[in-house]
């Protein structure tokens, strides 16, 4: 039997799982069809309400070449570790990940969750993205 070995802690995955149920109890809640901004603060709830530190619309710095420019956002950064991207949408598309793997790389982060709440199953709405 192959064994797949996690380049995350077992701390790091144990949270992931956290905010995967969480998003998972959002959506078992409202179902789909809100805005954007209803699973975002309704998600910010549910972490808080497991303590799960998280900052909202964190500001990040985007380098370009020998420059920063500031103004780009992501939705949560969840325990100082995990970028979490909230969307209501018909369905999840490559530039959504593409997104996500920009942020990854500009905060030097590893891994990131995009949360689609419009999924008629949440299954369907959530991907994890690692750098």
């Amino acid at each position: 039997m192959l064994r797949v070995v996690s380049p995350l802690s077992e701390t790091q995955e144990q949270v992931i799982t956290q905010v995967v149920d969480c998003g998972f109890s959002v959506h078992a809640a409202l179902g789909p069809g809100f805005r954007e901004s209803i699973y975002n603060r309704a998600l910010r709830l549910e972490l808080a309400s497991r303590s799960l530190s998280f900052e909202c619309e964190k500001a990040i710095v985007v380098r370009y070449k020998e420059w920063t420019i500031p103004g780009q956002r992501v939705d949560l950064f969840v325990e100082g570790f995990l970028v979490v991207e909230i969307k209501a949408i018909p369905r999840l598309k490559s530039i959504h990940r593409k997104q996500l793997l920009s942020y990854l790389k500009t905060m030097d982060l590893r891994i990131g969750l995009l949360m689609n709440f419009n999924a008629e199953l949440y299954k369907h709405g959530v991907k994890r993205v690692v750098r």
